[in-house]
């Protein structure tokens, strides 16, 4: 094992590349994985653009982490061995905590996550603590998966974890506010839970252009068309069964309520500024239209594993979202491209 290996390192916001750090020693209850592929996820965008309240600089980023294990330390007792090609999932949950304690993993109330408690995985190698080998969101990839795709399990397991809330289903009318990555997914995600209508809805052209690839039944340019009137047009004034809100703008918590049909659903995906998270929404026309708000976030395993058979089986589609590939050398070019929202997703190889 050499001593030192490829990292990204953040120095400051807006301040990163590719250095030569040391390379990470094996946890004595863990493991050291050779990273295989690693994606570069929106709070990684954030990280660079901005910071993170528990990031302190320098510091390796990346948490969407598909590796192959190379070490095990001498206390390890976990179950995968050398040779193991993982899909790692930065979630490590307490355990302890009353969710923990009904299986409800997704609700931990102490969790902690790779690339913010230890090192992330945009680098050669990563040391995987021996918390996440008891309790955190690893898997063994599927035969035959792409490690892009399986590296980029862990937004697909938050999409599968808010659509198994909303219980999106045959029939269903779905709509979405935001055609980035997460809205692409959960277009993806809809079909393949059967949905009749999946509508994709955003204020930026291009990204409707990429969210076409992912089939949905029409694109509404919210910044050129009213998109409350134009969902109520498509769905013949009855408004939709399902609406999911994949964006950080405030305004489409507010449209949501106003287009979703009587009883209908709607998934608070994308978390809000904190200086403008309190959308002026028509408290009445959930009560008399009884309509569902449902908050969803991070994902337990039982999700993984789900977004890892759904990946693996061609429903979702993966190698549509996986838009770039990089090497990790050339990770500030890739790294630009998507802070100027010219990729959907971008992955990088070590």
């Amino acid at each position: 094992m050499k001593k030192t290996m490829k990292a990204v390192v953040v120095r400051a916001p807006m301040q990163f590349g590719v250095e030569e750090v040391p390379t990470p020693t094996c946890p004595q209850g863990g493991m050291l994985l050779k990273v295989i592929a690693c994606g570069l996820c929106g709070s990684d965008l954030r990280t660079l653009r901005s910071g993170h309240r528990k990031v302190t600089f320098p510091w390796v980023i990346g948490h969407e982490i598909c590796g192959e294990v190379v070490k095990a330390g001498t206390n390890y007792q976990g179950p995968w061995q050398n040779g193991a090609i993982l899909a790692v999932g930065p979630v490590a949950y307490c355990g302890v905590c009353d969710f923990c304690a009904s299986g409800k993993y997704e609700l931990c109330e102490n969790r902690r996550e790779i690339a913010q408690a230890w090192p992330g995985g945009l680098a050669e190698y990563i040391a995987i603590p021996e918390e996440c080998v008891k309790l955190g969101t690893i898997e063994i990839v599927p035969q035959g998966l792409d490690p892009a795709f399986a590296a980029i399990s862990e937004p697909v397991s938050s999409c599968v974890n808010a659509q198994n809330k909303g219980e999106v289903g045959p029939g269903d009318t779905v709509v979405i506010i935001g055609a980035g990555p997460i809205g692409c997914v959960h277009a993806s995600l809809g079909r393949a839970r059967g949905a009749d209508k999946v509508f994709v809805a955003d204020i930026v052209e291009e990204r409707l252009k990429l969210a076409e690839a992912f089939d949905p039944d029409d694109t509404i340019n919210a910044a050129q068309s009213d998109l409350v009137k134009e969902v109520r047009r498509l769905t013949r004034g009855k408004g939709a069964d399902v609406v999911i809100t994949a964006t950080s703008a405030p305004i489409a918590s507010v449209q949501a309520v106003e287009m979703a049909r009587k009883g209908g659903r709607i998934l608070i995906f994308g978390g809000l500024p904190k200086d403008n998270c309190k959308p002026g929404v028509d408290m009445n026309i959930v009560h008399y239209n009884a309509l569902h708000l449902i908050g969803t976030t991070t994902f337990a395993p039982r999700h993984q594993r789900m977004a890892l058979g759904l990946m693996a089986s061609g429903q979702i589609a993966a190698e549509k979202l996986v838009t770039h590939r990089f090497p990790l050398t050339d990770f500030e070019q890739g790294a630009k491209m998507a802070l100027e929202g010219k990729v959907l997703k971008a992955v990088f190889f070590p």
